[in-house]
């Protein structure tokens, strides 16, 4: 008896450790990006990029939300709120925080404070979801940073003054980290009532309008130089960039965060760096060096046991 019920104890907790590496590994596509990206802004601006981007998602994402439509009736005010907070705030409002923050702003003071997203995350969750953290997740939340410390900065100290780090670049960056964790927790909370597909498909589909108000605003020229191949060129990037680092990511994303906690799946986000620098060894040539090698045994070390101990909360909730 006490076999059977181990079996199906694991059968159970399975799909909440695969859940978390689908996390991973839907954040792990986003490092793609700039592989599409660098080919677009020779042409065009990062909110035109965003606003082409979203419109071949909403041609994708339609289809499925019209087969969602009966999810559509049962959204309340919380979940029009929290829907805000993902497709506004965690799509458009978020980064262009993050690249006003970067231009105008030290680099490495934006960089350094944009690493407190899952620190909010954690604590938005706690208080909105009252998700309860294990008791050796302390430890695993520093190595993760540290990890994620070394990958972008190596052994240095990223700045050199006060006056660089405190400033109105780091306010902006700070607010896109605040978002981006945000974004996280509302998500996991409208998977409570909604399916992933409708998640995704409303996350794309309600940023359109902020979006081409934005591009609207901007004023910048549509124009395209190098006649009908780097057209092409652009098209088949806007394409891939859109479905790769864009729907299959979310996609998967969300299905992950399904059975997920916020607080788990914050850390989880953290192989997105990693993809970054894997593409810049890969497909820019630049060498990975010590430091960022510790930095992944450090981020891996802390997602395979993040994953173990969000199995043993699942197996301790089903007992």
């Amino acid at each position: 008896m006490s076999n059977v019920t181990a079996s199906s104890s694991g059968m159970r907790t399975a799909p909440i450790r695969s859940g978390f590496w689908l996390v991973v590994l839907g954040a792990a596509l986003w490092g793609v990006d700039p592989l599409f990206r660098i080919i677009l802004l020779k042409s065009l601006t990062s909110s035109q990029i965003v606003l082409l981007e979203h419109v071949v998602l909403f041609l994708a994402a339609a289809p499925v939300l019209w087969r969602h439509r009966a999810e559509l009736k049962k959204i309340r005010l919380r979940q029009a709120g929290a829907l805000m907070v993902v497709s506004w705030g965690g799509s458009a409002v978020a980064t262009i925080l993050f690249t006003k923050a970067l231009s105008s702003g030290d680099l490495n003071a934006v960089l350094l404070l944009q690493k407190l997203q899952p620190i909010f995350a954690i604590g938005l969750a706690a208080m909105i979801l009252k998700e309860r953290l294990p008791r050796n997740f302390g430890p695993l939340i520093v190595l993760a940073l540290a990890g994620t410390y070394l990958l972008t900065f190596g052994w240095t100290v990223p700045f050199g003054h006060v006056n660089s780090f405190i400033s109105i670049g780091s306010l902006m960056a700070m607010g896109a980290a605040a978002l981006w964790g945000g974004s996280t927790v509302m998500g996991r909370y409208l998977l409570g009532s909604m399916s992933y597909e409708t998640v995704t498909s409303l996350r794309f589909i309600l940023a359109l309008p902020l979006l081409f108000t934005i591009t609207t605003l901007e004023g910048a020229p549509w124009q395209v130089n190098g006649g009908l191949g780097a057209t092409s060129a652009i098209a088949i990037n806007l394409l891939l960039q859109a479905l790769l680092p864009g729907l299959l990511s979310m996609l998967l994303y969300y299905k992950g965060l399904n059975t997920t906690k916020a607080s788990f799946a914050t850390l989880a986000e953290l192989s997105f760096p990693m993809t970054g620098i894997l593409i810049n060894w890969i497909g820019y040539h630049k060498l990975v060096t010590l430091p960022q090698l510790v930095g992944f045994a450090l981020i891996w070390t802390a997602l395979f046991f993040i994953s173990n101990q969000q199995s043993k909360q699942a197996q301790a909730v089903l007992k």
